[in-house]
């Protein structure tokens, strides 16, 4: 006889078994909730028919889900803009701008990195296309090797915080609770303060390093610079108005709600194929790179749909034992309150990282997270959401999110998975060491780390820009005669000519 409260940390264990084995992670996600699914039956913790719950959430909350047709529409714009040259053009002009001063090659890629983040959210496409451009140049002018290779993958990895980020997107459809829900505009525009600040961040670490250690970070020589004036501005803003203008029909029309998210993102995959075709005489293929495009979008859209299929089996399997009530009461009675909430949450997360892509923290983890999130953070924010708790509770969600997407990034840049750096060592030259790739990243995933804690002191980095509606009002009295009410009539008399009160009653907390 097994105890109930023993099943949902033995399901954690059996998820970790299957795929200690081989499995791969949707499939194992789908193993370990019908094995345990069947040691739950024959326990008598829920009978046969509460597995009609699984095919009812697939197909409700997965297949008929609307906001996750944004993700094929996102990749496919992201797996074109990749290849039509933009980001040659991009680099190139601010190696131009930046060069002359100390650390110009990294502020260049710093900003560019921004942009693209903005404009393809691939981590992928991102590091190999600038490592493949700037690096070469980093290494002809003397640039610190492990400088070099640790801006390329961090400014590679922004693109998961800069919206329109997939990693938003699933997070958005995740993060959804009784309380309160995390629609995709406002994790938009709640990460839109971090992602700046974060490259603020790291620009400031270039300073800094460029100023202590002047001989890892030196200038362009001016005899190099074959770009000035009018020429190099006009070439610059050849690379910056067609983004712009790409990432406002993305961006601007899901936060000023004039399109939904899918809809932007289907706009946002014609612009991206209409710029390719305005570039097409620096693309020798442009059929080719479109059918390539098809063909990532389709690998990457059947990889989240399995995972997340295999997600709702556990899930479900995983609240038939009262997972749900074992995690809330794991993570409420921490010692800290939400201060310490948030940082064991963010220490598992980032121990998780080293094992797991965020597609997986985000499908396994997070739904079972964001209703303890929500008791938790809600009245931190209720006085800024102007004592509104549905606010207070969205708002909070929001937050969580995001302080997650900023610690996410981490998982692109540690070993043992750090996908950034088997990237960028799969398009680096021979004579880059893979320990410099490895010890450079090390600086940047501490400036990550530092964001998180800066997102989880200062929340209203998140939620300034949310909408903040009126207080909800709490009680009222109607007086339908326009006679006051006296206070001197006893409390057990009733007085039949008396005005009758009528009183709204408080909602429930």
């Amino acid at each position: 006889m097994i105890p109930l409260e023993w099943m949902p940390p033995l399901m954690f264990g059996g998820l970790i078994f299957f795929m200690l084995i081989g499995f791969p992670v949707a499939f194992s996600l789908m193993a370990a909730a019908l094995f345990f699914a069947a040691i739950a039956i024959s326990e008598g913790f829920f009978g046969m028919p509460f597995l009609q719950a699984i095919p009812q959430r697939i197909f409700g909350s997965v297949l008929a889900n609307d906001l996750l047709l944004a993700i094929p529409f996102f990749t496919f714009m992201g797996a074109i803009l990749e290849r039509c040259g933009l980001a040659e053009e991009m680099l190139d002009s601010m190696g131009q701008l930046f060069g002359g001063v100390r650390g110009g090659l990294g502020y260049s890629v710093i900003i560019v990195g921004f942009i693209l983040g903005a404009i393809t959210g691939t981590v992928a496409a991102q590091v190999i296309a600038m490592a493949m451009i700037s690096l070469p140049v980093m290494m002809r002018y003397g640039y610190n090797m492990r400088y070099a290779t640790g801006v390329l993958a961090a400014s590679g990895t922004i693109t998961q915080l800069v919206p329109p980020s997939l990693v938003l997107i699933v997070l958005a459809d995740q993060l959804k609770t009784q309380s309160g829900s995390a629609d995709v505009g406002s994790m938009y525009l709640g990460a839109w303060g971090p992602s700046l600040l974060q490259i603020a961040l790291f620009a400031l670490y270039t300073f800094f390093l460029s100023r202590i250690r002047p001989d890892y970070l030196p200038p362009i020589p001016q005899s190099d610079l074959t770009l000035k004036g009018w020429a190099l501005w006009k070439k610059c803003l050849l690379g910056i108005i067609p983004s712009a203008v790409l990432i406002f029909l993305v961006l601007g029309t899901i936060m000023t709600g004039i399109a939904t998210p899918t809809e932007s993102g289907a706009m946002g995959a014609m612009g991206a194929l209409l710029l390719a075709w305005l570039r097409r005489a620096h693309i020798p293929h442009l059929k080719g790179l479109i059918q390539e495009a098809y063909q990532n979008t389709m690998r990457i859209t059947a990889m989240v749909v399995f995972i997340l299929i295999g997600s709702t089996c556990f899930s479900v399997v995983f609240q038939g034992v009262d997972g749900g009530f074992w995690v809330e009461t794991l993570f409420s009675d921490l010692p800290g309150g939400w201060i310490g909430f948030l940082i064991v949450v963010n220490l598992f997360v980032f121990f998780l990282a080293f094992f797991l892509d965020f597609f997986e923290i985000a499908f396994i983890v997070v739904p079972m997270l964001a209703p303890v999130a929500v008791k938790l953070l809600s009245p931190v924010l209720l006085e800024s959401m102007n004592g509104n708790p549905q606010a207070a509770a969205s708002a909070a969600l929001v937050w969580f999110g995001v302080m997650l997407c900023v610690n996410m990034q981490t998982s692109f840049m540690h070993p043992p998975f750090g996908f950034a750096l088997f990237y960028l060592r799969g398009v680096a030259p021979k004579e880059v060491k893979s320990s410099d790739i490895y010890w450079g990243a090390l600086p940047w995933v501490g400036l990550q780390l530092v964001m998180v804690a800066v997102v989880m002191a200062f929340p209203a980095l998140v939620t300034t820009f949310l909408d903040k509606p009126a207080a909800i009002v709490q009680s009222q009295d109607f007086n339908f005669t326009g006679e006051e009410n006296t206070s001197d009539i006893p409390a057990n008399k009733v007085d039949e000519d008396a005005p009758v009160n009528f009183q709204l009653d408080k909602p429930n907390k």
